[in-house]
């Protein structure tokens, strides 16, 4: 009975951390790579903190959602910003690029890497707008 009883606390305890896990939403504009990488670094940080985290990539920025993104490796750890975005998407982050970037590039949502989306303008301002959503801007 014992183990009955902590295993239906240790589910009820496991249920709430996930209810109650904080909302984050990272924009990403920047070309520059530095600053990509130490956006996308900071969303990874805060999934392994226990965020839920949407990344919104736009302009330039959205160029890591691309299947052939590439990009110089940054130091210490020798990756790019665009392997960082997958490492977060890998983990459960969540990752839209902004519905400009499509019909103002010429790419089309096939270009887009398995699990990038095409953010739907509503439904971002949506969930900007949730009071208890952090908002990062990059």
């Amino acid at each position: 009975m014992k183990k009955f009883l902590a295993a239906v606390a240790l589910a009820s305890l496991s249920s709430l951390a996930i209810a109650e896990q904080q909302p984050v939403m990272v924009i990403l504009s920047d070309a520059s790579p530095m600053t990509q990488g130490m956006a996308m670094v900071l969303a990874n940080q805060m999934q392994a903190q226990g965020a839920q985290v949407d990344i919104l990539l736009c302009d330039q920025g959205a160029d890591l959602a691309l299947k052939d993104a590439g990009g110089d490796t940054l130091k210490p750890n020798d990756v790019t910003p665009a392997q960082l975005l997958s490492a977060a998407m890998s983990k459960g982050a969540t990752a839209s690029v902004c519905a400009l970037y499509l019909p103002n590039t010429g790419h089309t949502p096939d270009k887009l890497k398995d699990g990038v989306a095409v953010a739907k303008p509503d439904a971002m301002a949506s969930a900007m707008l949730e009071p208890s959503r952090k908002v990062f801007s990059f």
